[in-house]
């Protein structure tokens, strides 16, 4: 058994397993299109890059444009070279690449920016695509797997990709093989639109409330393509001596904070921010005193693993 037909577990589906070249054939010019994907973690490369190959080879660009709507950035290899190609016509609600910034800035395309927390919630509501009864013509999710029930067990991110499922006509599914199964990591939670939504019953960072998987119809998969392509990461910059300073001075006043009572020794939940500055402030608590501690954040970064290496942090939350 191939690990392909391992990892799609409802056997009804294997059926549907093709090349990604194949999945031409079910794109067309204007659609509106949903990735996977969040700082660049997660996205679909075969099928972008089949398209974007496809649209070189034939001489289309400018011939064969979408409507991207992806939850944060994703790899330029997927997004930017289809900028380079003039195949994106909307953009919502981040971008990644020069290309594309540059198609932004000549006004070729059209984009809007969101703050990433609501971008979700706005694209449930059918507000970027009203015209089209606020649905999705396609969306194309990477995958660590397929449940029996047809679930689908997200690869390394969360993002938007449960609305994306939730409202796309079609879904092509990439089942990435060459990484490991991301199975159980993940607790996706279907919310109510307001104003029937419930609250969320959290307290604690490693509380979890929802499924490992994405329920999904499966009837509206009409494609598996098994991907091999790993994540075109951005790579952050060692700690400097400005950074380690930055995080030192932290750690004293987290020090202070807990000697004059206003803080437990493990502190209280902390959430952390992302870029080289957050990383470097991570990677203090590697160093410093602190135990059994407790994290909120948007992207599970170096210094964090290197922080649950250490045996201080307890639990990490992130999408």
């Amino acid at each position: 058994m191939s690990e392909l037909e391992k990892r799609v577990r409802k056997k009804k589906l294997l059926d549907r397993v093709m090349k990604a070249e194949d999945t031409i054939k079910f794109f067309e010019n204007g659609m509106d299109l949903g990735w996977s994907g969040f700082t660049p973690v997660g996205y679909p490369k075969k099928v972008p890059i089949a398209l974007a190959d496809y649209v070189e080879e034939n001489n289309l660009q400018g011939k064969l444009r979408f409507n991207l709507f992806i939850g944060a950035s994703v790899g330029a290899e997927t997004e930017d070279r289809w900028a380079s190609l003039d195949m994106i016509d909307r953009r919502w609600p981040y971008n990644t690449g020069k290309n594309i910034q540059k198609g932004i800035n000549s006004g070729r395309i059209r984009f809007g920016s969101k703050h990433l927390s609501m971008f979700a919630q706005d694209l449930k509501y059918g507000f970027y695509t009203k015209d089209k009864g606020g649905k999705l013509d396609i969306g194309i999710i990477e995958a660590s797997g397929i449940t029996e029930d047809g679930g689908i067990i997200l690869a390394g991110s969360v993002g938007t990709a449960p609305e994306i499922v939730d409202i796309a006509d079609k879904l092509i599914i990439e089942v990435n093989t060459k990484m490991p199964s991301f199975e159980g990591m993940h607790d996706v939670l279907i919310t109510d639109m307001p104003p029937h939504r419930k609250p969320y019953l959290i307290t604690n960072v490693a509380d979890r409330i929802g499924t490992t998987y994405i329920p999904c119809d499966h009837d509206k998969i009409v494609a598996i393509v098994e991907s091999d392509l790993l994540d075109n990461g951005r790579e952050l910059t060692e700690p400097d001596d400005l950074s380690n300073t930055i995080a030192g001075h932290i750690m004293d006043f987290f020090k202070n904070e807990v000697k004059v009572g206003r803080l437990p020794e493990n502190l209280f939940p902390l959430q952390s921010g992302v870029g080289n500055i957050a990383n470097a402030i991570v990677g203090g608590f590697v160093h410093g005193d602190f135990q059994n501690l407790n994290v909120y954040t948007e992207v599970l970064q170096d210094t964090m693993l290197d922080l649950f290496d250490s045996g201080k942090l307890d639990f990490a939350s992130a999408t």
